[in-house]
């Protein structure tokens, strides 16, 4: 998922969902993993590490062979910017981790994208562990104003239960090191959080942690994932993998690994954090989850590709050139050609992709498409749609029972500042709304109080001492 970036919520005339191109795409987005999935990190719930498996038989095992050719990258780059027609191109660099490329790699990138830009305005976002940051990367990462998008999975408890380097060891402090050189250097930085088994236990601990370290900016992202019960086919033969992949109707079940979150935990998680957040942090603290559910309910449509209609303008590109359908699908039936062969165009635009972005929509269960928050979700990402509705039907998401909760418990607030937002007002004023509704509530129950309060009840007054004792002889 890209790094979240905010921008000021504009209001449009109806709900869009992206529109998936029949012939050449108008704009695309690709995550750019130009070390494919080499990490010196060994974060237990990490899907993409075994990635490396897929590409084991071109006898890249040392970290200098991982790096993206300098004849793939230019070719990305130019198309890249080449072959979208807007002002503004936003390029994603994730990994793996990819500051093991070095500052060198990303001054070429630089100066490739000063190359070949056109005109246009060229942005980058950038994924890192954080644990490598030193003065020089801060330096280059503001003189060059990327955005850094920084994994921490909240308080040092949480965040040390699954992200581990290579020989087992927290990786906390390191993270909080780099975090602290980011802001030395004034870089630009959104946190990214993944919502596992262990710190699903505990939204607001994870939730206040993130304001304390100075994140405005906050993104979650679910963890689930499905053990594997088979090996993996390839055109190189069989790989055996850990994780399953996407699953299809009438494959075998595979059960949820120990460390993905549920259903009914992340739901909870996320209403307890929207709790805190409606009442203080309004237009202070932007949770992307939130930002996105008001953009729905305020007839924008969604923002990211989750919770879109539709999907398939989302690509990802690995070191060697191949472009994947999705991040989380790269798998080699999801494989749409490398780009020493097709260009990006072509690729994102093929039937292929075109389906698979429509098959979001098309595949949807009846159950879904007769729920009522069926418009803020669109049955979320196909990848995490593996169980049965309650009548059988396959493609039910896993998150569903979450969901549902969460959309449903926020209606009623979403609606208000929707409301707020077409008569030109701030959508922050609800946080005054409910702060009045809360006294006006709190006194009505004292008064109750003291009207049903009986002689040996404590007395409403507080001091802890029976009515008969204490405010009743005082009236």
């Amino acid at each position: 998922m890209p790094v979240l970036r905010k921008a000021p919520l504009q209001l449009l005339p109806t709900a869009t969902s992206p529109v998936i191109p029949q012939q050449k795409p108008t704009a695309f987005h690709i995550m750019t993993k130009p070390i494919g999935p080499i990490c010196n990190l060994d974060c237990r719930y990490c899907f993409y590490l075994e990635k490396e498996d897929l590409y084991a038989q071109e006898g890249r095992k040392e970290r200098p062979s991982w790096a993206m050719p300098d004849d793939v990258l230019e070719l990305y780059i130019r198309q890249y910017i080449e072959q979208q027609e807007v002002p503004e191109i936003s390029f994603a660099w994730q990994g793996g981790e990819p500051t093991l490329l070095g500052v060198r790699f990303f001054r070429r990138v630089v100066e490739l994208q000063k190359q070949y830009a056109q005109g246009k305005r060229i942005v980058n976002a950038f994924q890192t562990n954080g644990t490598l940051l030193d003065d020089e990367w801060g330096g280059f990462l503001h003189e060059n104003q990327f955005l850094v998008g920084l994994s921490i999975d909240g308080p040092a408890y949480l965040h040390n239960v699954y992200r581990v380097d290579k020989r087992g060891r927290d990786t906390f402090e390191q993270v909080l090191r780099g975090l602290e050189c980011l802001k030395k250097h004034r870089v630009e930085f959104n946190t990214l959080t993944v919502v596992n088994r262990a710190n699903s236990q505990e939204p607001l601990e994870v939730y206040r942690f993130l304001k304390e370290i100075g994140s405005g900016f906050i993104q979650f992202i679910p963890l689930v994932e499905r053990a594997a019960t088979a090996p993996l086919t390839s055109e190189n033969g069989l790989i055996q993998l850990a994780l399953a992949p996407p699953a299809k109707e009438g494959e075998g079940r595979s059960p949820v690994t120990e460390w993905s979150v549920r259903a009914d935990d992340y739901g909870n998680f996320l209403v307890a954090i929207f709790e805190e957040w409606v009442r203080h942090d309004i237009g202070r603290i932007f949770v992307q989850h939130f930002d996105n559910a008001l953009a729905s309910w305020a007839g924008v449509g969604a923002s990211i590709c989750v919770f879109s209609e539709t999907c398939g303008t989302a690509l990802a590109m690995e070191h060697n050139g191949d472009l994947y359908a999705c991040d989380h699908y790269v798998y080699p039936e999801y494989r749409r050609g490398n780009i020493r062969e097709k260009s990006l165009a072509e690729m994102v635009a093929s039937p292929e992709q075109v389906k698979f972005g429509t098959d979001k929509r098309d595949t949807l269960p009846q159950y879904c498409r007769q729920c009522e928050v069926r418009f803020a979700c669109h049955g979320e990402c196909p990848k995490h749609r593996f169980i049965r509705t309650p009548d059988g039907e396959w493609g039910l998401n896993y998150l569903c029972a979450g969901y549902k909760k969460f959309f449903t418990h926020i209606d009623p607030y979403m609606k208000t500042m929707a409301s707020l937002l077409h008569a030109g007002r701030a959508p922050a004023e609800i946080q005054q709304m409910l702060a009045a509704q809360e006294q006006r509530e709190k006194a009505q129950a004292q008064e109750h109080l003291w009207k049903t309060v009986g002689p040996n009840d404590p007395c409403p007054c507080g001091s802890g001492i029976k009515y008969k004792k204490c405010c009743r002889n005082r009236k």
